[in-house]
């Protein structure tokens, strides 16, 4: 079969003969167009993390039809979470760090899907474009707003490479009626934009008097921690910081606003070219502490005016009960079915599910989260437009086969390193916000925080623990 490199040695070959004159350069008769080469009608994969989340993008990159699973990382391997892909892929070798899969397996897969602890997304991704795979790794792109900045300049060196971030809705209906109706002119002069994401998160009813982490406990056995901590601090082992756990710490994850933003503030953010804010402010905190994410946070994003465009105020409304002011005739909220599980359970019901509200000089649009389209409100107005209203493309084919036909080179990735990275710099912004429960100022052309030494030192985040300096110098 065809593998992708014999694909694009022959094309290069070819261009190269084309260069310095073929036979239809000089005038031979012109034969029949020869069929293109077949493209490998598989990405050989390799997956690190393959329990709870992974498991549920490795049965989506399943669903394709279009992958070869040749490696699993995790490490857990073998705990209960990973057994089912375990036992769906008992071909594929294993590895319980994911350094020792790039330097033992690396000749034998094109392409690695990433879904780990946020803090662990930079080292995977880093060393797998160095390594010259294709990358597909979950939301957020990177903790830190530097590690963010690396992996565009990395994804940018390597332009060959397919780069895509799990925001999954930035394939679907919401993606294609937000870049149609900003063509179409239904959407313009945008002032502000409410999202709000109020449903309970894992650190909800935990000790805001906390003042030292959690003491250590017995590692679940054959666990690789030093390999989960990466790049991190040393902490010793606890329940809190394993199973999703994680994203409730400033060390390890980005918290409500990098976890569903993505999801949220996607297409806000690329469509409007809003790039980065010069403000960002904490409203309102409940439950703020030095150690994990408050309870509720409202945090206000201010982005200049640019390209003809106004200036765009983003308010974030996170927590039980924080919820958003709601424009008249905002009706009842849109909720999407299609929002995965989580090892959580079952989020209990709101009065308002997570979603957003788009205010320009003329309109008012309400959306939900993920792939869920734009709606005008009130329904008058609404009715009065539905039949100026353009038609919307559909989606050509969901993230996950975006991905893989961009590695096959047939499609562009619509959520790259470099639109995504961006996005993934807003929130640690925020973030930053969030700890220090403050105000801060941001100059988008020095990349630096101007009015506070320990925002602007967060910025980058702590050193690296020894060993782990390599990533950060890889091209």
């Amino acid at each position: 079969m065809t593998t992708r490199r014999d694909f694009l040695r022959t094309m290069g070959l070819a261009a190269a003969g084309m260069a310095i004159g073929g036979p239809a350069v000089f005038g031979a008769p012109a034969k029949a167009e020869k069929a293109k080469p077949k493209r490998p009608e598989k990405v050989k994969i390799a997956y690190v993390g393959i329990g709870n989340r992974g498991e549920q993008i490795i049965r989506d990159f399943e669903r394709t039809g279009m992958v070869d699973v040749v490696a699993l990382c995790d490490v857990d391997m073998g705990a209960p979470h990973t057994q089912a892909i375990m036992d769906k892929y008992p071909k594929a070798r294993r590895f319980r760090d994911f350094r020792e899969m790039f330097d033992k397996a690396g000749d034998t897969f094109d392409a690695v899907a990433i879904a780990t602890p946020d803090h662990s997304h930079f080292p995977i991704s880093m060393l797998a474009l160095n390594q010259g795979k294709h990358v597909y790794v979950e939301k957020p792109l990177a903790r830190t707003f530097h590690e963010a900045q690396l992996l565009m300049d990395a994804a940018r060196r390597h332009p060959n490479l397919a780069t895509q971030v799990g925001n999954q809705g930035h394939s679907e209906a919401n993606y294609f009626q937000f870049k149609t109706w900003m063509d179409a002119g239904i959407i313009k002069d945008v002032t502000a934009v409410t999202a709000h994401m109020n449903n309970v998160r894992r650190w909800h009813g935990w000790d805001s008097a906390i003042h030292k982490f959690p003491e250590g406990q017995q590692l679940p056995a054959d666990m690789a921690w030093d390999t989960w901590l990466g790049a991190a601090a040393f902490h010793d082992y606890h329940k809190d910081y394993h199973l999703g756990q994680w994203r409730c710490w400033y060390d390890f994850g980005m918290g409500c606003l990098g976890d569903w933003g993505a999801h949220i503030l996607d297409t806000v953010h690329e469509f409007l070219e809003l790039g980065l804010p010069y403000e960002v402010s904490m409203l309102f905190s409940e439950g703020h502490n030095d150690y994990f994410f408050p309870y509720s946070s409202t945090i206000l994003f201010r982005f200049p005016q640019r390209k003809g465009m106004p200036p765009v105020d983003i308010t974030w409304y996170d927590g039980l009960g924080n919820y958003p002011p709601l424009p008249e005739g905002y009706g009842k909220s849109i909720k999407n079915n299609n929002v995965p599980t989580t090892n959580q359970g079952e989020a209990p019901a709101t009065e308002l599910d997570p979603g957003k509200i788009i205010y320009t000089k003329d309109l008012t649009f309400k959306g939900g989260t993920h792939g869920s389209t734009l709606t005008i409100i009130p329904e008058e107005r609404a009715r009065e437009m539905a039949s100026s209203l353009p038609e919307v493309p559909k989606s050509p084919s969901n993230h996950f086969e975006n991905f893989l036909l961009g590695c096959m080179g047939e499609e562009k990735t619509r959520s790259p390193f470099e639109i995504n990275g961006v996005l993934s710099q807003v929130f640690s912004l925020g973030v930053i916000a969030q700890r220090l429960n403050t105000q801060i100022f941001f100059d988008p052309r020095t990349r630096q925080i101007t009015n506070n030494e320990f925002a602007n030192a967060l910025l980058v985040g702590a050193p690296p623990r020894k060993g782990w300096e390599e990533f950060y110098k890889l091209s």
